[in-house]
């Protein structure tokens, strides 16, 4: 797949020169006696390690569908990120216990003009890398790479300091190590948080991103015959591997004929355009009679003295059987969706009485 491709060459680059500035910046920190140039050094070593993690988890993640798992195994990406996570936090744990005790008991560095200009340059090669990294991961949707480019990023923000300190030590002789060393394990650590979170998120199921979900909105309206598009749920089975339902309102008289024409052709434009794998229910629209279009329009009413109700929709009302069903979508923070569906079932039964009422309480899966 190109996109393993693209990820595994990305963290490659991202390795070398990882590998290059650990090599330096550890070289230059003993010499000087810097922890934090030394701490500099480890964060970097723990990116090169980070990248190789990267490069095992795109791999494992692109192996075929099988009996066992036969939606892929894309999910093992998200893993990787996850244990990428841990191996900065430590990195920053560790940052901070080193860090303290050299607050404790203070050393003083001994900066050379050489090894200024390495800091400087690890500055201008790691903004360029995170630049490059971040922009190839959003390109590609690989939460591992936009974490590796942010990481970097912030690694030329921790070198710009160390670079600061040095000066700061050369012209006034105070001494910043200790403290800046803490500084960037804190930083270390929030940032190995913020990955935590973003990757279980994508574990545990987080909700569908709103620019995708409108987007397929959309496009779906597109078709004359949809007069409405709802209950969208997309499931993540790997960043590159997504498959969802939706419901579609249609005019009630279609056959059987020419809903499966319609909804084959939207599962085709749906994939060619998102990529997405798309399994599509009928919600059957018969309010061109004026009954029906009272009763609705009665109901609504109803509906908007709730504000807990987001939406209501597949309203239909079936003669034969003196049924009238549909469906309400309630705030996740309502505690009582029960009683709210009761109370307005009361209410539209007193305005029509001749009917029973089927309502489903469906679920805000989507904006």
């Amino acid at each position: 797949m190109e996109r393993n491709k693209i990820i595994i060459k990305t963290s490659i680059q991202g390795i070398i020169v990882n590998i290059i500035l650990v090599i330096f910046k550890a070289i230059v920190g003993v010499i000087v006696n810097s922890i934090a140039i030394i701490l500099d050094a480890v964060n970097n070593l723990s990116d090169a390690i980070s990248s190789i993690i990267t490069i095992i988890g795109t791999k494992l993640a692109g192996k075929r569908p099988d009996k066992e798992h036969p939606y892929g195994h894309g999910r093992i990406e998200y893993f990787a990120s996850l244990i990428i996570a841990v191996i900065v936090l430590v990195a920053g744990v560790t940052s901070g216990k080193e860090s303290i005790e050299k607050i404790i008991h203070p050393v003083k560095a001994d900066y050379t003009i050489a090894s200024l200009i390495i800091i400087i340059v690890a500055v201008i090669v790691k903004f360029f890398l995170g630049r490059h990294v971040k922009s190839v991961g959003e390109k590609i949707d690989s939460q591992s790479l936009i974490a590796s480019g942010t990481d970097a990023f912030m690694d030329a923000v921790l070198s710009f300091s160390t670079l600061v300190a040095a000066v700061i030590s050369l012209i006034w002789g105070i001494s910043l190590e200790g403290y800046l060393g803490f500084v960037i394990s804190v930083i270390i650590v929030k940032s190995s948080f913020e990955i935590m979170k973003e990757t279980l998120n994508s574990i545990i199921g987080a909700r569908a991103d709103s620019e995708l979900t409108q987007k397929l909105r959309e496009k779906v309206n597109e078709f004359e015959e949809v007069q409405g598009v709802y209950d969208i749920t997309l499931h993540n089975y790997g960043p590159s591997q997504i498959m969802g339902s939706i419901h579609i309102q249609v005019d009630d008289n279609m056959t059987a004929k020419e809903i499966h024409k319609l909804t084959r052709k939207i599962q085709l434009y749906i994939y060619e355009e998102l990529g997405i794998v798309l399994t599509i229910g009928i919600y059957a629209s018969n309010t061109s009679e004026e009954h029906y279009v009272q009763i609705k329009s009665e109901l609504t009413k109803i509906i908007r003295k709730y504000p807990e109700i987001l939406q209501m929709h597949g309203f239909y009302v079936d003669e034969e059987t003196k049924t009238v069903s549909f469906d309400l979508i309630i705030d996740f923070k309502a505690d009582n969706k029960e009683n709210i569906k009761d109370e307005v079932v009361k209410e539209i039964k007193e305005k029509y009485s001749e009917y029973s009422y089927f309502v489903i309480l469906d679920t805000d899966y989507s904006d």
